[in-house]
């Protein structure tokens, strides 16, 4: 990350971004320079326009984030009475079926 951002500020102070520059921008801020990664990143951006790609990447962090309309998530509260709500289901079921059991025993 701290390739690229040394690249951005070589952008910003409108200098080349070369293997040399970028390579002075990292040593002095005490980072420890790997060349191949310098020379990856330099020929990487060569056909990068990075003022568009700057705007392209800001537009959707500029954009205000739409309000929830999904319903909020389940409380504790809510959780425990869905699973009573289900429990509940389960016994009527249970209780329906041993009475149509009996009824077809008598019927």
């Amino acid at each position: 990350m701290e390739y690229v951002y040394a690249a951005l500020l070589l952008h910003y102070a409108k200098k080349p971004i070369t293997e040399e520059n970028v390579r002075k921008v990292l040593e002095a801020a005490g980072i420890e320079v790997d060349d191949v990664r310098v020379k990856a990143l330099v020929a990487a951006l060569k056909e990068v326009n990075i003022d568009e790609a700057i705007k392209s990447a800001a537009v959707p962090m500029a954009a205000p984030a739409a309000p929830a309309a999904t319903a909020p998530a389940p409380t504790e509260e809510r959780k425990e009475e869905e699973k009573k709500e289900e429990e509940e289901k389960k016994e009527g079921a249970t209780e329906e079926a041993i009475a149509e059991g009996f009824a077809s025993l008598f019927g």
